[in-house]
Formats: C-alpha cells, sequence, structure tokens
C-alpha cells in the first residue's frame, strides 16, 4: 500500500469532523451575518424532523406564527414582545441558543431597545409533569358526584322509613296475673324512637306516652278484679303509620266464692244526646251475658213534641253477647225520640247481677249515621254534606267490633273497604250489611230516600 492510499483514510476522518463541527456551531455559534434567522429556523426544525403542525403542537405557538418566524416575514407577528417570546420558545424547542436568536432577530429587523408597553407575555415551555393531575373541573365534578349520591342516598332512606311501619315491642308477656291486691300494672317496652304508643284499656280511657331517644316507653295503668284487656299500637308522628296491634291480658285474681260480675260501661255517657235512636251500649264484664232495656221519660224539647202526645213504646229488652274471651260486648240500642233511662244489667252462672244506669236524649236532626265494623276490620272513608270528615282524609282502618258516628244536615256518604263487615243504622233504623265480604262499595245516605250505592271509588 502507498503513503497516499494510507492518507486517503485519515483525511475522510477529518472531513467528517469538520463537517460535525459545522453542525455544532450552527445550533451553538452566533449565527453568521450571511445567514438569515429564518433559514436557521428551518434547517433546526429539519434536523428535528417534525413539521409545522407538529412544532404547533408541542409549542402551543400557531403554526402561521412558526412559519412566519422561518420565513423572517416579522411583519405577521403581533408585536415585538410577543415576537420574542414566540423566538425563545421556539429556540428551546429546536435546540437553539435563544439569547444567540433574539440577537440575530434584532439585527435583521434593526430593533433598538427601548420601553414597550405592559404586556402579558406567552409562558415559557414547561416540561409537563407525569401522574395524575387535579384541576379544578376535576374538583367541582368529583364534589357534585358525591353530593349527588348523597342526596340519592338520602332520599332513598327516606323512601325506606316511610315505608315501613314503626317497631312496637312490649315487655310483658300477652297473658300474666298480677297480685291479688293490685290495683295498678306498669305496662313498658321499646318502639321506634319518638313514636306514639297508645295503650286502650278496655272501659276506660286511652293511654299515651312517647318513645325516648333509646325507645324506651312505659306507663302505669290501673287495674280492677277479674281481667285486663290491653290493646297497645305504637304510631309514627311524621308518617301516621301504625304497628302492628299488641294485646295484653292480665288478670287480677278474684276472692273465692260466688260475687257479683264486674260491670264497666263505656257507652253510652250518663246525659249524652244522640241525633239518631241507635244507641251504642258496649263495656267489658266477667258475667256471662248483659241485658240492657229503656224507660221512657219524657219528650225532648228539641223534638218538639207536645206534652199531650202518647209516650212511644219502650223497646223489649235486648240481650248483647259477651266475647268469651275478652269479657267485652258491643251492640245498638234503638230508641225513639224523647228521654230515656237505660238500665245495663250483667249477670254470673250464680244469679249474681251488677247494673248500670244511664240517661239519654234522643232527638232526630237531619242525617244520623251509625257505622259499625264487625267480623273483619274494614277501611272507611266517609264524606258529611260533601265535605270530607275530618280524620277520614285518607280513610280509617276501623277494628271489628268498633262504631263510629256521623250525623248531616243534607247526606253522609260512606266508602267501605269491607261492604260484608259494614252496618250501618240510618236514623234509628238497623240497615244491617249492604254488600258482600271484601267487596269496595259506595253508599249515599239521604232520608227519606233509600241508601243509594255510587260509582265512587276514591
Amino acid at each position: 500500500m502507498t503513503a497516499r492510499d494510507q492518507a486517503r483514510p485519515s483525511e475522510r476522518r477529518l472531513a467528517d469532523r469538520n463537517r460535525e463541527r459545522d453542525v455544532d456551531d450552527v445550533a451553538s455559534a452566533p449565527p453568521e451575518a450571511s445567514q438569515r434567522l429564518g433559514a436557521m429556523l428551518l434547517a433546526a426544525r429539519e434536523r428535528k424532523g417534525v413539521d409545522l403542525v407538529r412544532a404547533e403542537r408541542d409549542t402551543k405557538i400557531r403554526a402561521k406564527f412558526l412559519e412566519a418566524l422561518e420565513n423572517s416575514d416579522f411583519k405577521e407577528l403581533p408585536g415585538a414582545v410577543y415576537t420574542k417570546g414566540f423566538l425563545r420558545n421556539y429556540a428551546l424547542y429546536l435546540g437553539l441558543d435563544p439569547e444567540l436568536v433574539v440577537a440575530q432577530w434584532k439585527g435583521e429587523v434593526g430593533e433598538s431597545r427601548r420601553s414597550e408597553p405592559t404586556t402579558i407575555a406567552p409562558r415559557p415551555l414547561e416540561v409537563p409533569r407525569g401522574g395524575f393531575t387535579f384541576s379544578r373541573g376535576l374538583i367541582v365534578a368529583a364534589v357534585l358526584t358525591l353530593a349527588v349520591l348523597a342526596f340519592a342516598g338520602y332520599i332513598g332512606l327516606q323512601l325506606f322509613r316511610f315505608s315501613q311501619p314503626p317497631g312496637l315491642t312490649v315487655t310483658q308477656a300477652a297473658v300474666s296475673d298480677a297480685a291479688p291486691d293490685s290495683d295498678s300494672t306498669t305496662l313498658s317496652g321499646t318502639a321506634s324512637t319518638g313514636a306514639t304508643v297508645a295503650i286502650e284499656a278496655l272501659g276506660q280511657e286511652t293511654y299515651r306516652v312517647t318513645a325516648g331517644a333509646s325507645g324506651a316507653w312505659e306507663q302505669v295503668v290501673p287495674l280492677k278484679k277479674g281481667r285486663n284487656d290491653f290493646t297497645i299500637v305504637a304510631t309514627d308522628p311524621e308518617t301516621g303509620k301504625d304497628s302492628e296491634i299488641v294485646k295484653l291480658i292480665v288478670t287480677v285474681p278474684v276472692a273465692a266464692g260466688p260475687e257479683a260480675p264486674t260491670l264497666t260501661v263505656s257507652s253510652p255517657n250518663d246525659g249524652t244526646s244522640y241525633t239518631n235512636g241507635a244507641i251504642p251500649v258496649q263495656g267489658t264484664t266477667t258475667g256471662q251475658q248483659v241485658v240492657v232495656s229503656g224507660a221512657f221519660v219524657g219528650p225532648a224539647s228539641e223534638t218538639g213534641a207536645k206534652p199531650a202526645d202518647p209516650p212511644p213504646v219502650a223497646p223489649d229488652p235486648q240481650e248483647i253477647a259477651v266475647e268469651a274471651e275478652t269479657g267485652t260486648f258491643s251492640d245498638a240500642y234503638q230508641l225513639a225520640p224523647g228521654i230515656w233511662d237505660l238500665t245495663i244489667t250483667a249477670s254470673s252462672e250464680a244469679d249474681k247481677t251488677t247494673t248500670e244506669q244511664r240517661r239519654v236524649t234522643v232527638a232526630y236532626t237531619g242525617v244520623a249515621l251509625v257505622v259499625r265494623v264487625r267480623d273483619a276490620r274494614a277501611w272507611v272513608k266517609v264524606w258529611v254534606d260533601g265535605e270530607i270528615a275530618p280524620g277520614y282524609e285518607g280513610g280509617r282502618v276501623i277494628q271489628p267490633g268498633k262504631s263510629i258516628e256521623f250525623t248531616a244536615k243534607q247526606k253522609i256518604e260512606v266508602r267501605t273497604g269491607n261492604s260484608g263487615a259494614t252496618y250501618f243504622t240510618l236514623n234509628g233504623t238497623r240497615l244491617g250489611s249492604l254488600g258482600k265480604a271484601g267487596q269496595p262499595e259506595t253508599w249515599i245516605f239521604a232520608p227519606p230516600a233509600p241508601p243509594e250505592k255510587t260509582g265512587r271509588t276514591n
């Protein structure tokens, strides 16, 4: 190999190093006066291998401004301050010295330093941060989502609560015996917080107590000799829903040997005036049967009867059945207008009797209707002279053996959900039930016309 052949590889390596140094000089050394700024930016972008669309996305500088910089067409740019900002950002992006690029631009446009109006320049490019970023919109969306979920949960909870009846438990056994000398006992238990617990003692008043924060409640109730029946129910004051009914029987032992039966008359009350002749006779007894009879005392002034009018004939004594398990009795005794003395007598197998007397006045005015439920409970809704009766806006469930009375000037309309279990007495006349068991029906009572069945369903 000749010396010339040996020198050729060295020359080629030297030439390659010179070319690399020339490329680096373009990026780091001050631009030569012969090379325009735009050409230098264009060459740097092409070396980077990106187009104007990619450069616009990366730098956030519109492509038409980048093209104007590469064409040295500075008149197309928005102003000196923005132009310098664009040049700095673009130089950083292309790997050029931003100070040298700005210096060349000033030389090409012949701009001297002068005060410029205060303008917000574009922010320098920042290295994108990795990971998850909490933006303001994301936080607002998260808060709204949580609020919607919380509201939906609250609505669901309220709907569940309004669909559930209140709970009720009673500490005492369903059937219990008290001490022979007991004249009272304490009933207690638990119920839903704030629920009203009503304790109905047959033949006595109804006692009401409110369950505390823990749900506990208790009430002292009086006892009489023999059997004492209590009906307990809890009512949610907000929803109006009733719990399941709990029944208790507390027996106070009666001394051995024949004794007169106990008798408590809860209806009628002495001195009560009735606008119909169906007098409800109700109460409790330890006897086997109850008989009610009436004696006419005189005309009632409201009836307009004259003293010379012949007195009405007293109805025959009427026997009222006594419920064997509970000792309760309930029925209606029909009387004509006037003042009457009622005698209610309870008797036992040993021919021992106990008697109670009540004086009542009967004076018909308008429409008098007694609605009595027997055999099974019935839902009842009532209109008096075209207006819904107070307390019956949503209807009411009447338990078997219960009677309710209504008076009106012209008519009374009754909607019952169990026609066969609903019995009517209109102005002292017993009509009995007007339909079949379990059949919902609506009846209008406007005497002297007979009861009229209507198609009302609400």
